[in-house]
This record gives structure tokens, C-alpha cells and sequence, in this order.
């Protein structure tokens, strides 16, 4: 769908006078949100950034064990090693492979840290709600020239802030999907909550009590999933009585299995480890599995209720893992004109870019401020939010996103326009039913970025 096909034919309202002095706002101190930020200070563009967590990277020190598939030369923003530079950083070896806590460490906490960055972040602040200052989202009149109204809470108070410009760079990694195959939470769930786990447990650090010595059930088909039964079947050969099962709604794993021509070449030797591991039966793999509902055992287990193949099914076990993806939480967004797409709420120009319905192999197309807007002007959601809820987002395709978005705030139209970028190739492509990365689809998948 080009630009021209949407029903709202503005992208960006220069700002007035009367917002001259108004920031522009990022929501998110993590990779896309600073990033954002370092791209609008270079264009002289003052802004205000907003973090849920006490410090930079919070949402990655949750997952801080895991490390990337992504070497820090994909990982690093150009305008924040360009901020970086000043401060006598060096730059970790391109080639390397960074652990979530690196990337925090490394990077982006002494970006955070800049004289330019440090004095414009505001920590332990949760943007709850957005709007626009007298207005809701049915009024018209002046609306452009309006500042937004953002709504700020924290642990002492809850203010109104105002900006000329919202880039909602928030994630998702907080709002994970179900592991019912509904996307609806099972029935039951709520009875045995304490005993499912988030997508990325540290199964051989902090964690390691609640599985060892225990069975898992690995609910999904990412590289999420890919990652904890790696540790999982680790655990099992340190540790007796650990076992491990991986349940997908898929007739095959292909798409965590991956292909030897994936250019990232750690993605594709995770895939090779999880399928190892699942031909020596170190991974017992139940395929074609749908969860209707939950329950406790009386052992003190819990039961994954549903169906496979038709028939009746049901797997016990001490934790479940959900590994079925992320999607963007909304609720904040009630107040703005947002235009997604049915399927992913993706915005609508990106979303048959990115659709798990439909991606084939190759590299995602190019795309920056074009497809990222809204009938709402001068609001824009990057990075991994701005995929909704499918799993093939890369850091360089968000750096990308914001950088068209700054050109485009600063009145560089022509700049915003001209998007170039080259990712790694995946080689991977599968399509093979349902996905299981929550959305709820019947159709094919063809799974080519993560």
C-alpha cells in the first residue's frame, strides 16, 4: 500500500509558534528511544525522554543473560556512536556478539550519560495515557497546532506534559501475548499464574532453582523459545530429573531451525543446537498443540489443557515458559487517531511489509517516516512497538525509522524520504501453518527477520 492509498494525507505539521518552544517527546530510554533522541539533538531538535525504569536499558536488563544474534555493528546507533565519540568511548569490536547486560553497560548507559542526554531523561516516569491539551480524539479543529498532553506518573505524583511531537518508542517486552492459542489467556490461567514464567528466564543463573531438578513446558516458535530450551537441555545434562518439553501450534519448528545461508550466523547455530537437541531427545517436541485452558495440579504441578491433532491432549509439568511473543500495549494510545492494521496493529502502510502472514525471505524494505505515520500529526510509534505483534524487528531497522522521523520534524522532507537500508539476509523461510507468535492466525508463515 503506498502513502497515496491511506486515507489521511498528512505526515508532519511544522511547528508553530506556539509550540516553538515545546520539546518533542520520546517514550523509552532504550535502544530506539535514545537513539531518537540523539537524531533530534543533532538537528537541533530540544526533546524530553521518559522511562519507566530507574536508568537506561531497563527492559533489556531483564533479558540481560541472553545474548544477541545481532554483533554490536548492527546493534550501535550512527547518531548515538556520533554523540559517543566526544566523550572517549570506544566502540566494542564490531564482529562480537553482546549479552544483554552488555548492551546495557557497553552502550547505552554512558549514552544515557552524555551532557547532551543525561539532563533530558527522566527516570521512574510512566507515560500512562497521551492526548492532545483540550482535546480528545473526536475534536478537529486546530489540532495540529495543538500540543499533546501527555500524561506522567511516578512514584510521588502525576503531572501533565506537554510536546510538539510524541515518538512512542515504549516496546513491548512488558505486554508478552498468551500462550492460550486463542490469544486469550486459558480459562484457568489466573489459578496457576505463579507457575508460568516470562519469555526469557535465566535457567543457568538466577533462575536456575525454579527448573532444576524440575520438567518445563517451552510454549513457542521464536528465537525466545530457541534460547531458554538451549539452557533448558543444558540443565538437564548438569542436573538429574530436569526435563524439558517444547509445544508448538505449528506442524514443524523449521522457523526456529533456520537455514545454514543466514548471514547471522549465531541465529543460525542456535537453530542447529535446538534441533540437536530435539533428535537426541534431550527436547521432547509435541507438535500441533493448542492450549484451551489451565490448571493446578494436586502435586503442585500445573496442567496445560487442549487440543492435538483432534484429540484431547494434556501436558503436566512444574513451570511453563511462555515464548509466544510480545504485542503493543494501546491502552496508552486510547486519546490518539491511530491508523493499524487489523492483523499485527502495526501502522497500516508498514504492516504488509512485516505481516508473519505474509513475509517472505529476503531482507525487510526499506521504510522510515512514509509508513510510520498516523492520521495523528507529528505522533509516531518506532522500533519494536511499531511492529505490533509480529517478531521480525531488527535495532538497525528502528535507528533507520527514527532518523527518517528526525529529517522529517526538522523540515528536511526530501532527507526523511530517502530511506536506505541493508540488513543482514536471514535465509530463512518456512510455511508451515499457524505461528505461534500470539497473534492468533490460521494462515501460512513465512518467518524471514527476528
Amino acid at each position: 500500500m503506498s502513502i497515496a492509498e491511506l486515507p489521511f494525507p498528512t505526515l508532519t505539521t511544522p511547528a508553530t509558534d506556539k509550540l516553538a518552544d515545546v520539546p518533542v517527546a520520546v517514550i523509552g530510554a532504550g535502544p530506539v528511544g535514545l537513539a531518537a533522541a540523539a537524531e533530534l539533538l543533532e538537528r537541533g531538535i530540544e526533546t524530553i525522554v521518559f522511562e519507566r525504569g530507574n536508568r537506561a536499558g531497563a527492559a533489556v536488563e531483564q533479558w540481560g543473560h541472553t545474548r544477541l544474534f545481532s554483533p554490536w555493528e548492527y546493534v550501535v546507533s550512527p547518531a548515538a556512536a556520533r554523540l559517543l565519540e566526544g566523550t572517549g568511548w570506544e566502540a566494542p569490536a564490531a564482529a562480537s556478539l553482546p549479552y544483554g547486560t552488555e548492551l546495557v553497560h557497553d552502550y547505552l548507559l554512558p549514552l544515557a550519560a552524555t551532557d547532551e542526554l543525561a539532563p533530558r531523561i527522566r527516570y521512574r516516569s510512566t507515560v500512562a495515557a497521551i492526548s492532545r491539551q483540550g482535546m480528545d480524539r473526536t475534536r478537529s479543529a486546530g489540532r495540529a497546532e495543538t500540543p499533546f498532553l501527555l500524561r506522567v506518573t511516578n512514584a510521588n505524583r502525576t503531572e501533565d506534559v506537554l510536546a510538539r511531537a510524541v515518538i512512542d518508542a515504549s516496546g513491548t517486552y512488558f505486554n508478552p501475548n498468551s500462550i492460550g492459542s486463542s490469544g486469550l489467556d486459558p480459562v484457568g490461567f489466573d489459578d496457576v499464574a505463579n507457575h508460568v514464567s516470562h519469555a526469557l528466564p535465566d535457567v543457568l543463573g538466577r533462575e536456575r532453582a525454579r527448573f532444576a531438578g524440575k520438567h518445563t513446558l517451552v510454549v513457542g516458535t521464536g528465537h525466545s523459545a530457541a534460547n531458554t530450551l538451549i539452557a533448558l537441555a543444558t540443565l538437564a545434562d548438569e542436573v538429574p530429573g530436569t526435563s524439558v518439553t517444547w509445544a508448538i501450534r505449528n506442524e514443524t519448528p523449521a522457523r526456529v531451525y533456520g537455514a545454514a545461508t543466514d548471514e547471522l550466523t549465531a541465529r543460525a547455530s542456535i537453530g542447529a543446537r535446538v534441533h540437536d537437541f530435539v533428535r537426541n531427545g534431550a527436547i521432547a517436541l509435541i507438535d500441533r498443540f493448542e492450549i484451551d485452558s489451565t490448571e493446578a495440579a494436586e502435586n503442585g504441578r500445573v496442567r496445560a489443557m487442549g487440543r492435538r491433532n483432534g484429540e484431547t491432549t494434556t501436558i503436566e509439568a512444574d513451570t511453563i515458559v511462555g515464548a509466544t511473543g510480545f504485542r503493543p500495549d494501546l491502552d496508552m494510545l486510547r486519546e490518539i487517531r491511530l491508523s493499524l492494521d487489523e492483523i499485527v496493529e502495526a501502522p497500516r502502510a508498514l504492516a504488509p511489509l512485516i505481516d508473519p502472514n505474509l513475509h517472505s525471505c529476503g531482507t525487510v524494505p526499506p521504510h522510515g517516516v512514509v509508513e510510520l505515520t498516523h492520521p495523528e500529526p507529528n505522533f509516531y510509534v518506532v522500533g519494536m512497538k511499531s511492529y505490533g505483534r509480529a517478531p521480525t524487528f531488527l535495532l538497525l531497522t528502528g535507528y533507520e525509522q527514527v532518523r527518517s522521523i528526525a529529517d522529517e520534524l526538522a523540515g528536511d522532507k526530501q532527507a526523511a524520504r530517502r530511506v536506505q537500508l541493508v540488513l543482514p539476509e536471514t535465509g530463512v523461510c518456512s510455511s508451515s501453518g499457524p505461528t505461534d507468535s500470539g497473534h492468533g492466525s490460521n494462515a501460512s508463515v513465512g518467518s524471514c527477520c527476528s
